[in-house]
């Protein structure tokens, strides 16, 4: 008991002590406080003095230090509240600090990192710890289509950039057939009725030139009741009159007349050497070619104007093409075509667009396009297959801004493309396309030189993000495309 006093005692002189000890501090601080100058205070700290209570937070953090915002006042989980962050605390970024950035506006909200459809008004973090990306003002996030850059890769999406060329090319193709070119036609008839007595060229396909004898044949004369004038064969009494009276202007009437009934000019010289009338007279080829038709036989009795022989010159040939109707406006007379047969593989013939035909056929909407082809070695034959190529410029009047044609989604009442605006960011802009060629095509508006686009895995990226709805944000007088110009 004795010794539980004497430590009684001992603890309370101590606390004694060290009650007088503080109050003789104070009593020196103060007095050394009152002899030193004054300092005076300025405006702008003596307003920075606010109590809490003057104050609005910016927003509120997780008591914890998680990174878990508010821009309202919260409770944790087990009821605690979120703690005010204000402008000036040094434990938190100042609104002023985080709302603009050099050479920025003001910030407007922040966006998921990974691109998910998530915004926050403050800053904030993801589940990984990756800080929330902010949006400045005048950053046009409207109708923006975002996918998480993992995404992007997995789904292969692929760019291209927007160029401008100097002109555009489009390749049409189309099929057609061999046909003679009917300048270089000839028929073969008499201008009266004849019997065939003999022919020299008895075969189809045979090759004869200009002046080459044909055919003998002998003139029959027609039944005096069913004639309506002079028979060939009183023309040709007539000039031997004519030349019996030596009578120049009669017999060049007389000559004419039988050139007229196409009698030759060896027949004309037989008459004036004999001076006899001729039943007998040799057709001769009118122009080298090959025979295409021979009808004529030996013993065959031909009327008047039917033919004996059909010949062509195939030193040229036509090649008639169908071409679909939409690339009919963009052919012209004088192009160049590229024409390749069936029948040559791996040969190529070069001809010239010679006609373009007025008329199209109803049930296949094409027209008819002329070839012509030069033909030296007389490979090409009637009636071959042929398909042709023809590079058509699809433009006129200057650059013109193009994109790979697989770029463009079409729903048939408007084009789309998509702008990559980086980060997994695609912006849907509404385009305005014309000719189509070489793979690509043009962009009368919509889109600037530079700019990249989605060239593969559109429709995925549609799916992916949901795409028609960030295209309800568009109207017909949207002013905010870009412009080709």
């Amino acid at each position: 008991m004795k010794t539980m006093r004497i430590q009684v005692l001992m603890l309370a002189s101590a606390g004694v002590l060290l009650a007088v000890a503080g109050v003789a501090a104070g009593y020196w601080l103060r007095g050394a406080a009152a002899d030193a100058p004054a300092v005076p205070t300025s405006a702008p700290l003596a307003a920075s003095v606010q109590t809490p209570g003057d104050r609005k937070p910016l927003y509120y953090q997780d008591p914890d230090g998680k990174p878990d915002y508010s821009p309202t006042p919260k409770k944790t989980v087990d009821g605690r509240d979120f703690k005010p962050v204000y402008g000036d605390d040094a434990r938190g970024p100042s609104r002023s600090a985080q709302s603009r950035a050099p050479g920025k506006g003001r910030v407007l909200y922040y966006r998921n990192p990974m691109g998910l459809p998530d915004t926050s008004p403050v800053p904030k973090k993801d589940s990984m710890g990756m800080d929330y990306i902010p949006v400045y003002e005048g950053d046009d996030e409207n109708g923006i289509v975002r996918v998480s850059p993992a995404r992007v890769q997995m789904l292969g999406v692929k760019t291209a950039v927007v160029e401008q060329r100097a002109s555009l090319a489009h390749a049409i193709r189309a099929t057609g057939t061999v046909e003679v070119d009917e300048s270089k036609l000839a028929i073969v008839s008499t201008k009266y009725d004849v019997v065939v007595e003999k022919l020299f060229v008895a075969t189809t396909g045979a090759h004869v030139r200009a002046g080459q004898p044909l055919a003998r044949v002998w003139i029959d004369t027609p039944d005096t009741m069913m004639q309506r004038g002079p028979d060939v064969i009183t023309r040709q009494i007539d000039y031997v009159v004519a030349l019996q009276d030596k009578d120049p202007i009669r017999i060049a009437q007389a000559e004419n007349v039988l050139r007229q009934y196409g009698i030759p000019g060896s027949a004309i010289a037989e008459i004036r050497r004999t001076g006899h009338a001729t039943r007998e007279i040799t057709l001769v080829a009118p122009r080298s070619g090959v025979i295409l038709d021979k009808p004529a036989v030996e013993g065959m009795r031909i009327n008047t104007g039917d033919p004996l022989f059909k010949l062509a010159d195939l030193s040229t040939v036509w090649v008639v093409a169908d071409v679909q109707e939409q690339d009919l406006g963009q052919l012209k007379v004088g192009e160049t075509a590229h024409v390749n047969f069936v029948a040559f593989p791996g040969r190529s013939f070069t001809g010239e667009v010679d006609f373009i035909y007025p008329s199209l056929m109803a049930a296949t909407r094409t027209g008819r396009v002329r070839i012509v082809l030069v033909n030296p070695d007389g490979v090409l034959r009637e009636s071959m297959y042929a398909t042709v190529l023809v590079n058509a410029p699809a433009t006129s009047g200057g650059a013109v801004l193009v994109v790979p044609d697989s770029a463009v989604i079409d729903s048939g009442t408007r084009q789309v493309v998509l702008v990559v605006k980086g980060e997994g960011r695609f912006e849907p802009r509404l385009v305005r396309i014309g000719a189509r060629g070489d793979g690509v095509v043009q962009v009368l508006s919509g889109l600037k030189p530079g700019e990249q686009v989605v060239v593969s895995a559109n429709f995925l990226i549609d799916a992916e993000s949901n795409l028609r709805a960030a295209l309800q944000s568009f109207r017909p007088d949207d002013k905010r495309n870009g412009d080709s110009k």
